[in-house]
C-alpha cells in the first residue's frame, strides 16, 4: 500500500468532507436558500478533491493507494482501513461529478409538505460520505458496516421524499438490502474463522483474507461466495431479485434515482471484483455458467420490458437492468479486455443514465406526468430539452462515438472467445436498445403536440393556440441552470466516446491485478496487452 501522507490525507479529507458539509447543512435547514449553497459548495469541493486524488493516483504503481488505517476493535482484528485502486477511484470520482448535478438539478424542486431542502441535501451528502467509505474500504468488516448503513439515508430520502407509494418502495428496498447484507455477513465470519484456523489469528484485512480464503476447498469456497454473492446481486442487481429497482426508481426523486441507479447499485458489480474473483477463485470458476445465466438474462428481459413500459421511470429502472447484465457479463467471462470493459461500463452507465435520468426529470418537472401517453411532439415547445434527451438515449444505445460504445463493444469482444453463446444472445440486448430508446424518444418528442401534460382546455399567458388540437401549456425550454447541469455530461458523453484512454489507463491495472490474484488465463493475450502477474 502506499504511505503517502498527501494521499493519506486525501482519502481521509474525501470521506470526511461530505460528512461535515451534512452537518453544516443540517444546522441551516431553517433556512433553504442558505443550505442549498452550503450543500452545493461542499459537493463542488469533494469534486475537486477527487480530481486531485485522480491526478495523484499512479496507475503503474501499488495496486492499493492513498491508504491510512488505524485500530478499531483489536480484540477482533478490524481497523478502519481505506485505500483506493483504478477501480474505487473511478467511482468515488463518478460520485463526485454527480453529486453537484443533483444538487443544481434539483434547486427549485419542490418537496412534500413538512419537509426542508436543508434536511434533503444534508442525506444527500450523507450518503455520498457512506457511499465512498464502502468503495474504499480495504477492512471486510468495516465494508460490511458501511454497506448495511448506507442503506438508511437513502430509505429517507426516498420514503419522505419521493413519490405516493413512497413508504412501499422505501421498505422494499431497504428489506431486500438488508438481507443480502446479513447474508453477507455469515460468509464474512466464515472468512474470518478461515483465517484464525489458518494462522492462528483472525483478520478482517482483505489483502490477508484474499491470500487465506482462496486456499480453501472449492466447497467451502462455494458457500462463502454464495454469501457475498446474494448481497451484491441484490444490489446490482441481477434477476430475479431485481424487483426493488423498479418502485424505488419510480417513486424516488429524480436527483435521488440518479445516485441509486448510478452509484448504489454499482457497488454490486465493484463486489464482484474487489471481493468475489480474489477471495473466492475456484467457486467463482465453478459457479461462472449461473452467473452468466443472470447476466443475459437481465440483458433480454429489462430491455423487453423497457419496450414495453408506460411509465418513464420504470423504463429508466429496466434500462439498467439490461445494462447491468453486460456488466456482469463482462466480470464472468474471466477475460481481462471484457473486465476492463465491465469497469468502464461501470463509469460510463453512470453518466449515461445520469443524464437519461435528469432529462427525463426535466420532462415530468413541465408536465406534471411521468406517463409516457400524457406527451407528444414536446420538441416543438423545447428543443433543446429534446436534444439532451437524444443524446442521453443515444449513449444508452451505445451509439459509436458515445462512452457506452467502448464499454460493449469491450465487454462483447472479450466475452466471446470465454462465452461465445452467452455474447452471442446479450448482442440482442443491443437491437433491443435501440428499439425503446427511440420509441421513448418518438413517443415524448416527435409528432404532434399532444397529451394531457403538454395540452390543455384553456389558454393563459404564453399559451400557443392550435385549432387542431386545443390550447397548448405554456412550457418553457431548458433554463441556463438546467444547461449548466447537463453540460458536463455531454462533454464526458462525447469525450470518453472517442477518448476513452484517461478511465482506461486507470482502471486496467486494477483489472489485470484481480486477474493474477483470481488465477484466471486471460485469452486475450497479444501484444502490448498481454497479462503479467507478478
Amino acid at each position: 500500500m502506499s504511505t503517502s501522507s498527501t494521499g493519506s490525507w486525501l482519502l481521509a479529507a474525501l470521506l470526511l468532507l461530505p460528512l461535515v458539509g451534512a452537518a453544516v447543512v443540517v444546522a441551516l435547514r431553517g433556512n433553504d436558500s442558505t443550505a442549498k449553497v452550503a450543500a452545493l459548495a461542499f459537493s463542488i469541493a469533494e469534486f475537486a478533491l477527487a480530481v486531485v486524488a485522480w491526478v495523484q493516483f499512479e496507475p503503474g504503481g501499488a495496486r492499493l493507494q492513498q491508504a491510512f488505517s488505524f485500530d478499531w476493535i483489536p480484540a477482533f482484528g478490524v481497523h478502519v482501513s481505506f485505500a483506493v485502486d483504478g477501480i474505487a477511484l473511478a467511482m468515488i470520482a463518478v460520485i463526485g461529478l454527480l453529486v453537484p448535478l443533483v444538487i443544481g438539478a434539483g434547486w427549485l424542486d419542490k418537496l412534500p409538505e413538512g419537509r426542508t431542502k436543508g434536511g434533503f441535501f444534508a442525506l444527500i451528502l450523507l450518503e455520498q460520505a457512506l457511499t465512498v467509505g464502502v468503495f474504499a474500504a480495504t477492512d471486510v468488516f468495516l465494508f460490511y458496516v458501511l454497506f448495511e448503513i448506507m442503506l438508511i439515508p437513502m430509505y429517507f430520502l426516498i420514503g419522505s421524499y419521493g413519490g405516493a407509494r413512497r413508504q412501499y418502495a422505501a421498505v422494499k428496498f431497504f428489506l431486500y438490502s438488508f438481507l443480502g447484507g446479513l447474508i453477507m455477513l455469515a460468509s464474512v465470519i466464515g472468512c474470518y474463522v478461515l483465517a484464525v484456523e489458518q494462522n492462528g489469528t483472525g483478520t478482517f484485512e482483505w489483502a490477508e483474507l484474499v491470500k487465506v480464503v482462496s486456499t480453501a476447498p472449492l466447497e467451502t469456497q462455494i458457500w462463502l461466495f454464495l454469501g457475498f454473492f446474494a448481497a451484491f446481486a441484490i444490489k446490482a442487481p441481477l434477476v430475479p431479485v431485481h424487483t426493488w429497482l423498479p418502485d424505488a426508481t419510480a417513486e424516488a426523486p429524480i436527483g435521488v434515482a440518479v445516485l441509486l441507479v448510478g452509484i448504489l447499485d454499482k457497488v454490486g458489480t465493484f463486489g464482484f471484483l474487489r471481493y468475489l474473483l480474489p477471495m473466492f477463485p475456484l467457486a467463482s470458476k465453478e459457479l461462472a455458467p449461473l452467473v452468466l445465466v443472470l447476466a443475459v438474462a437481465g440483458v433480454i428481459y429489462g430491455s423487453m420490458l423497457a419496450t414495453g413500459q408506460r411509465d418513464m421511470k420504470r423504463f429508466l429502472a429496466y434500462v439498467s437492468i439490461a445494462h447491468f447484465g453486460f456488466i456482469a457479463l463482462g466480470i464472468f467471462a474471466f477475460s481481462s479486455q471484457a473486465m476492463v470493459g465491465s469497469v468502464t461500463y461501470m463509469v460510463n452507465h453512470s453518466l449515461a443514465t445520469g443524464m437519461l435520468i435528469l432529462v427525463v426529470g426535466m420532462v415530468i418537472a413541465r408536465g406534471g406526468s411521468s406517463r409516457v401517453a400524457d406527451y407528444g411532439g414536446m420538441a416543438k415547445l423545447t428543443p433543446v430539452l429534446a436534444a439532451m434527451l437524444l443524446i442521453a438515449g443515444l449513449s444508452s444505445m451505445s451509439l459509436p462515438g458515445t462512452n457506452s460504445f467502448v464499454s460493449e463493444f469491450l465487454v462483447l469482444i472479450g466475452s466471446f472467445p470465454n462465452a461465445p453463446v452467452y455474447t452471442i444472445i446479450a448482442t440482442v440486448g443491443m437491437v433491443l436498445a435501440a428499439l425503446y430508446v427511440l420509441w421513448l424518444y418518438q413517443r415524448v418528442m416527435q409528432g404532434p403536440v399532444r397529451g394531457d401534460a403538454l395540452v390543455g382546455a384553456a389558454g393563459g399567458p404564453g399559451t400557443m393556440v392550435d385549432p387542431a388540437v386545443g390550447a397548448k401549456k405554456a412550457i418553457a425550454d431548458l433554463s441556463g441552470r438546467e444547461k449548466l447541469v447537463l453540460a458536463p455530461l455531454v462533454v464526458l458523453i462525447i469525450g470518453l466516446g472517442f477518448f476513452p484512454k484517461p478511465v482506461l489507463d486507470v482502471v486496467t491495472p486494477a483489472v489485470d491485478a484481480t486477474m493474477c490474484q483470481a488465477a484466471l488465463a486471460d485469452p486475450v493475450q497479444s501484444g502490448e496487452r498481454q497479462l503479467q502477474c507478478r
